[in-house]
């Protein structure tokens, strides 16, 4: 079940919120929990157990951590002892489902090997709700939280269905307070409402139209694509997966809103950053920070090692973390790269990285990091390495068209192009600054709310019935 399907919309989430708050307050966690166990079960009956596993799991950990004291120097060395079987638990499961197959095609191509595939299939989500239990028993292992003692409000918290498939990746130390006391007015469920259906609208109605001409361009032989048509792709896709990730963001933040939680925000204007470390502050903020955090600095970060090894290996589990596969990596590598040769210029204060520019630097720097984006894009959408390198070779002219069966037009429509000027529109802060400019007349100070209301109305009306009248409903998260 996915939020932008009519079962969701229509069934789940209207009956889910009646009786929630028909609930008395005291079993209002019990019956999220059960919610989400049955949301999870929809789609993935047989992986509800390897949920459950990963729930007990963590709250027995973070329990027996939680009852030692670090005051003993044998004791101390014990909590380590707890937290290395944790955290190798938690990373056997996501290995088993995730990596297991395609460490053994690895190895078959490294070696000749003939190893069986057993051709495992992925459960939905398991990356997020992994990295979720995997801060959580850190956390408490560091003493920035104390263990859940109730398994219900930890099962809750790891299955809560908002968030529980497409992120973003919500740490317990954010919402320790909120899982035992929380209170929803008026004006926060309006909210919720607003932000669930801004988010609904660019996956429903920016997204999906993209993903359309995406898949019909990333389909054909790369040998049969003029250059144009290449680059069409992957722009096409870059606003693709920006519109449909941020736009599940801001459904997850707003669901959150109208059960209680405040999520953190997950993307900010990704696409008007000025270089890649920038990017990175503005994309998947919850996946960076959470990397940063759990990763990055343990290694040492700035302070200690070789930081430029650090920041690669983080880079590397980026890409991984994505899907079992050489692209992913390439991608996260690729990113890394840059973050690098940024890193090596700003310690030698380059001008190219400073932050008062002439407006003509800034427009540079915004399209050279643009364009690793958007290569990176290419590695991340292709179906293998391969594939990504051709199209890039026909994308900058290295290799021309056998046989053209369909010309750039064919795939830009008016239609596409409509969606395709609304998206790059919405994915700068152009829309942000004329709403901004707006409210300070006294007219449009008087008319946003109003205005505000109007357009979540009609939002909502055109993605409902974009969705009851199209079957094409891609849902590109089941990699992660």
């Amino acid at each position: 079940m996915v939020f932008s399907s009519i079962i969701f919309l229509f069934g789940f989430l209207p009956l889910v919120l009646i009786l929630y708050y028909i609930l008395n307050a005291k079993i209002r966690n019990a019956f999220l929990l059960i919610a989400s166990l049955f949301f999870y079960y929809w789609g993935e009956p047989k992986f509800v157990l390897v949920m459950i596993l990963s729930i007990v799991w963590n709250y027995l950990s973070a329990l027996i951590l939680d009852r030692l004291t670090v005051y003993c120097s044998e004791k101390r060395l014990l909590k380590k002892v707890i937290l290395f079987i944790s955290i190798l638990g938690s990373l056997s499961l996501l290995y088993y489902f995730k990596y297991f197959d395609f460490s053994v095609k690895l190895l078959n191509q490294a070696f000749h090997l003939e190893l069986a595939v057993k051709n495992i299939v992925l459960p939905i989500g398991i990356s997020f709700f992994t990295f979720q239990g995997l801060s959580y028993v850190v956390d408490v292992y560091r003493e920035d939280v104390k263990a859940q003692r109730n398994i219900i409000k930890l099962g809750m918290y790891i299955a809560l269905f908002p968030q529980l498939i497409a992120g973003p990746i919500v740490r317990y130390v954010d919402i320790a307070k909120e899982i035992d006391h929380r209170a929803v007015t008026l004006d926060d469920f309006y909210e919720g409402i607003k932000r669930f259906t801004f988010g609904l609208s660019k996956k429903v109605i920016l997204s999906n139209p993209l993903a359309y001409q995406v898949d019909l361009i990333f389909a054909q032989n790369p040998a049969n694509l003029e250059m144009s048509t290449a680059w069409l792709g992957a722009i096409l896709y870059a606003l693709q997966i920006y519109f449909d990730f941020s736009g599940y963001s801001d459904m997850a933040i707003g669901l959150g809103r109208m059960f209680g939680f405040t999520f953190l925000e997950n993307f900010n204007l990704p696409y008007i950053a000025t270089s890649i470390q920038d990017f990175w502050r503005r994309w998947h903020i919850s996946l960076s920070s959470w990397f940063r955090d759990y990763v990055y600095i343990p290694l040492g970060g700035n302070r200690r090692g070789n930081v430029y090894c650090n920041l690669m290996i983080v880079f590397f589990l980026t890409g991984l973390w994505h899907g079992a596969s050489l692209n992913f990596v390439v991608w996260g590598l690729w990113h890394g790269c840059f973050q690098l040769i940024e890193r090596v210029l700003r310690e030698r204060n380059s001008v190219l990285l400073r932050d008062r520019l002439p407006v003509y630097g800034m427009v540079l720097r915004r399209l050279y990091t643009g364009m690793v984006v958007l290569i990176g894009w290419v590695f991340f959408r292709a179906d293998n390495l391969h594939n990504a390198l051709e199209y890039l070779k026909v994308m900058f002219g290295l290799s021309r068209a056998d046989a053209v069966f369909f010309h750039t037009m064919y795939y830009l429509d008016n239609f596409t192009l409509f969606v395709l000027i609304t998206a790059i529109i919405f994915s700068t802060d152009l829309p942000q600054m004329l709403q901004n400019q707006a409210r300070k007349t006294a007219l449009g100070k008087h008319l946003h709310p109003a205005l505000t209301s109007v357009a979540i109305i009609m939002l909502l009306m055109v993605s409902a019935v974009m969705v009851m009248a199209s079957s094409y409903n891609p849902f590109i998260y089941f990699r992660f």
